[in-house]
């Protein structure tokens, strides 16, 4: 059982062991000598040996815990960090890329987006006669066409290596592939095997030669038939040649389906007719597909990908369709073969993802020799048994490649033929299927072959295939260099594991046997000193330092007492161990104590006992001072200051903080600042307070040659200061008094209350800025008065009312309303300008130096008056308004008349420059809400460009009554689509099913600006989720947006596959 150390191990307080520490120093300086009883205290080496410590304890040299973690723990780092993780910092295992057995297949390395060449290089290696076709190349040849060499490398890595995958960065790097950029993967096969036809035919091995020919490519012919005389066209009869059938998927089930509609019958009839040269004349005729000629491998693009008219994108079809296990083309051909052509599944290649520009490749591949399948997932390879899927999906989906296998033998009834026993699987993702032929009967041919196998003939190969497999002698001795390179370098990584894990085991061993021997038994033991933090760094380090006490010496060369937190007392067996392994010192034993040190510090003690002593009766009387009980004060301080002196703790010492009792009352001049100034109050302190502050503060402050001001209680104020405040003070009056006169002549003006208007009088017009800034200023009083500034001078400010050219109004006159029977401004508030009387204009102009006569004048008048010479406009009276039914204004219209007047032409050119920059924002903020239900709240509807984004308004989407609502950074060219992807990804709403509104505004042209749709800064949408189209990624919009029309053109041009093969010839 684990002793109960809790109370004997508990930790003291800093304070009680302050208190405890003086106390031994108080004893030895009454005793001028120091006692082993005083040492064993200072240095506490009576405290008990500790065993429950979480963590090491500073206050007990003889607690070991915490230096070491639990038998079975472990910490982030150093000597105790987990071994898997000191073993990771070696660097690599290589030994974990070895092949499992010759036996499994090796993966190829992704490059970044390679997969889809690493799934057809996987499909082309599996097939024997291909590769063994590749090894037979000569090695001119290979030297002369370097995408034929790094083949055969290739191949030969995948045949022969060591490792469980293989880098095929040379073999892309020759192809000049973009390895960032995903490719289609029959494009990719069909170029390939056209480049590899070309390089090989200049190969003297006959095998060699035509082995791309001879395994892959067969032949079709496009047949036109005339339906009046029954003859074919004459490009009937021209046959092209094919390395892949591409079968429709959409609306099809299965590969009989899909082969039936590809060499389906189109008729030509009608506006289509075709043009028949015997006839003369256009007919109605047949046209279809007719398979010529077949290779021992088929293999079928599957067109997963289609074209859509309205979005100009591809979509990737992904719909379950399904294939036999074994498969019969002999009813196929347009002529009857010899042969029987029945093809077994050997591969299936597909693509995982939804987007059509994006995703994964992986191969599904079966071993000609075994009859085993096996997945190809770039690196990964796995066997998947003896179907193309998991055996254990039975009919069920499988969630990682998306194919099913029915898991039952079933008799397909596939067209123009008799049932075959064939097992049938099925995949919503696979893309591309190769079928080899099962031959049965082998016929062998003589000679050369210069054209495909031809089937119909006859001519089923039997390719001379050398029995197993084999390498050449250049690429059997390259290989086996790279083997043991790479078995060498796991078997350095090995010993230096093995080296790493041996230190690691001895140096453990030795810290936990060391700390189990460290403590000290008793006290008449003999006894050593180890700095902790050394003892630290060498109990969880590797490779620790040379021992280190130098940080607890004092001047002297001994041990310092006050270092006792920082020390450890180990015994004399713990520290021969260190020392000898280690080296280093001092060595610091059970005498090594400095008795000068303990001295000084006990007389320091002492004189801080004495200090203390006196600042708390200083700080006594000064709080007396503060609370008016003393009143024989004879010197000055600051109030302040001496408030911030009393609240602070008793401390041994001056600080920094006891400088510049009478700093604040100083003023510029030297002298006494008078206490009208801020922060210039002060307090008499009697004489003894003032000599011990000013001692203190010399001490803290001995290179301030000034010392400290002193003022006695006879000190005369500084009179330059004094009349400056007097100034100052008088100025303020004055200003006031100004105020208080304006805000009695302006009274309606200066509440800012609304002001009743009467027809058939004269008024004028002030800018509404200029009316607001002037309001403030003679609001405000007090301390904060000067920092409103003062309104601009009148003159100026009507200046800029009138246009350059004409001297006529530049702003549109405000509207006028009806309220509570009185006539009276419609927004005040927020119009440009404000209708004043033509007193306040007066005042105004006595006020702030403006012209009477120079002011813009407005007179209300109904329109019985006609007269023209000033601006008039109509007002309408607000609808809403209910005007006194005493007042008989039933049909009046009222209409201000301006003098100057109105200029419609300046204004009308400034509108629209203001139009143009509304128009060009570049950076903006715009509201969109999510709205929850049928119809929108009719804050929504109503929303205009006069809404205000929250500044406070976050891009993080924050939730409302209503549903949820974002903010976004917009700008005049950012168009519809590109907000509504950023409504898509802040939102959730899929771009297809977004209703966006602005008002009652339907916005939904993709192409269109924001500018073009009138959405503007400030502006607040929204938009409702439909929910008609099923939920997708955004990643697939985005992949397809980066890649657009132009990129997915791009393909492979400006690679070696699309290029002239003469020029790489070395």
């Amino acid at each position: 059982m684990r002793p109960n150390t809790r109370n004997k191990n508990k930790r003291q307080r800093p304070s009680d062991a302050a208190d405890s520490y003086s106390q031994i120093l108080r004893k030895i300086h009454e005793a001028n000598d120091v006692t082993d009883e005083d040492v064993n205290q200072l240095f506490m080496i009576s405290k008990p040996l500790c065993q429950g410590c979480r963590v090491n304890t500073r206050d007990n040299p003889n607690c070991f815990c915490g230096l070491v973690p639990p038998p079975n723990g472990s910490r982030k780092s150093g000597l105790w960090q987990k071994t898997s993780e000191i073993i990771q910092a070696l660097g690599p295992d290589l030994s974990s890329e070895l092949r499992a057995s010759d036996s499994t297949p090796a993966g190829l390395t992704n490059l970044g987006a390679t997969c889809y060449a690493n799934s057809i290089l996987q499909c082309l290696y599996m097939n024997t006669a291909f590769r063994e076709g590749v090894f037979s190349v000569e090695v001119d040849v290979l030297k002369q066409y370097p995408v034929l060499d790094q083949i055969a490398r290739l191949f030969a890595q995948l045949y022969a290596s060591k490792k469980s995958f293989v880098d095929s960065d040379a073999f892309v790097k020759t192809l000049e592939l973009d390895n960032g950029i995903q490719q289609d993967i029959h494009e990719f096969l069909t170029l390939l095997l056209s480049l590899l036809e070309r390089c090989l035919r200049h190969s003297g091995v006959c095998k060699a030669k035509t082995i791309v020919q001879d395994l892959f490519r067969g032949s079709v012919s496009h047949v036109t038939t005339c339906s009046k005389c029954g003859r074919e066209s004459e490009a009937s009869s021209k046959v092209e040649d094919f390395y892949a059938l591409e079968l429709n998927v959409k609306g099809l089930k299965s590969l009989d389906d899909s082969l039936n509609d590809y060499l389906s019958l189109e008729h030509l009839n009608g506006d289509n007719q075709y043009f028949c040269g015997s006839c003369d004349a256009r007919v109605d005729a047949t046209r279809c597909i007719k398979l010529r000629t077949l290779p021992p491998v088929i293999t079928f693009q599957l067109k997963r990908c289609v074209f859509l008219p309205k979005t100009t994108a591809k979509k990737k079809i992904t719909s379950s369709f399904s294939f036999p296990q074994v498969l019969d083309m002999g009813s196929r051909l347009a002529e009857s073969s010899e042969n029987e052509l029945t093809y077994e599944l050997s591969a299936v290649l597909i693509h995982k993802g939804s987007a059509v520009n994006s995703g994964h490749y992986v191969a599904h591949i079966k071993d000609e020799k075994t009859g085993l399948w096996w997945k190809f997932d770039d690196e990964e390879v796995s066997e998947l048994g003896t179907h193309p899927f998991d055996e254990g999906s039975s009919t069920t989906q499988s969630e990682s490649n998306g194919a099913a296998s029915s898991g039952k033998t079933k008799d397909v009834k596939q067209s123009g033929s008799s049932s075959i026993k064939s097992e049938v699987f099925s995949s919503s993702d696979a893309y591309m299927l190769m079928y080899s032929l099962r031959c049965g009967k082998k016929e062998s041919q003589e000679g050369e072959r210069e054209n495909p196998i031809d089937i119909t003939n006859g001519e089923v190969a039997s390719l001379q295939q050398p029995e197993g497999g084999y390498l050449p002698s250049h690429l059997d001795k390259w290989i086996n260099d790279l083997n043991a390179t790479f078995l060498e370098t796991c078997k350095q990584y090995d010993l230096k594991k093995e080296r790493q894990l041996k230190t690691l085991t001895e140096r453990r061993q030795e810290v936990r046997t060391i700390l189990s021997e460290a403590a000290v038994q008793s006290l008449e033991e003999q006894y050593f000193w180890i700095s902790t933090e050394w003892l630290r760094l060498w109990a969880d380090t590797i490779s620790p330092p040379a021992l280190d006490n130098t940080p607890l010496l004092c001047s002297h060369g001994k041990v310092l007492a006050s270092k006792v937190t920082c020390m450890k007392r180990i015994s004399e067996l713990a520290w021969t161990k260190l020392e000898s392994t280690f080296n280093g010192g001092p060595k610091l034993g059970k005498g090594d104590y400095c008795r000068e040190c303990l001295m000084d510090g006990a007389r320091m003690v002492v004189s801080s006992d004495s200090y203390r002593d006196r600042r708390t009766f200083m700080k006594s009387i000064a709080s007396d001072v503060l609370s008016g009980k003393c009143e024989d004060g004879n010197y000055y301080v600051s109030k302040a200051w001496l408030q911030q002196w009393v609240k602070r703790k008793n401390i041994d010492a001056p600080s920094e903080a006891d400088a510049g009792p009478t700093n604040a009352i100083t003023c510029s001049h030297g002298e006494l600042m008078p206490e009208q100034a801020a922060g210039a109050k002060r307090v008499l302190v009697p004489e003894n307070i003032w000599s011990f502050l000013v001692e203190d503060a010399l001490k803290v402050t001995p290179e301030d040659t000034s010392g400290c001001p002193c003022f006695p209680l006879d000190s005369i104020q500084c009179s330059h200061c004094t009349s400056e405040l007097s100034e100052v003070a008088g100025v303020e009056d004055a200003l006031r008094t100004i105020k208080a006169k304006q805000r009695q002549n302006h009274d309606k003006l200066a509440t800012g209350k609304a002001m009743a208007l009467t027809p058939q009088s004269r008024y004028f017009l002030l800018p509404t800025p200029w009316l607001v800034q002037w309001r403030s200023y003679i609001n405000m009083t007090g301390k904060n008065s000067s920092s409103v500034p003062e309104p601009e001078l009148l003159d100026g400010v009507i200046n800029t009312l009138k246009c350059q050219k004409h001297t006529r109004l530049l702003e549109r006159l405000p509207e006028l309303v009806y309220r509570r029977g009185s006539l009276c401004q419609k927004n005040p508030s927020t119009d440009k300008l404000t209708i004043i009387p033509e007193d306040d204009w007066k005042y105004f102009c006595e006020e702030w130096g403006g012209i009477v006569d120079k002011g813009v004048s407005a007179l209300i008048e109904d329109s019985s008056n006609t007269n023209r010479s000033a601006s008039q406009d109509a007002i309408d009276l607000d609808q809403d308004s209910s005007p006194d039914a005493n007042m008989e204004i039933d049909d009046q219209q009222l209409i201000i008349r301006t003098t100057p007047e109105v200029c419609e032409e300046c204004i009308g050119d400034r509108e629209s420059c203001e139009l143009m920059q509304k128009l060009t924002y570049s950076e903006g903020d715009v509201s969109v809400c999510l709205v929850r239900g049928k119809e929108a709240p009719k804050s929504m509807l109503n929303a205009d460009s006069s809404f205000e984004v929250d500044r406070r308004m976050s891009k993080r989407s924050r939730r409302t009554n209503y549903g949820k609502q974002t903010s976004l950074k917009v700008s005049a060219t950012t168009t519809v689509y590109q907000l509504k992807m950023m409504i898509w990804q802040l939102l959730g709403v899929m771009k297809e099913n977004q209703e966006l509104h602005k008002g009652t505004q339907l916005i939904d042209q993709e192409s269109a600006t924001l500018a073009d749709m009138n959405i503007f800064p400030g502006d607040k949408l929204w938009v409702r989720d439909t929910e008609i189209h099923e939920h997708r990624d955004i990643a697939d919009e985005l992949c397809d947006t980066k890649s657009g029309p132009q990129d997915i053109e791009e393909g492979f041009r400006g690679t070696l596959l699309t290029g002239d093969i003469t020029f790489e010839a070395c």
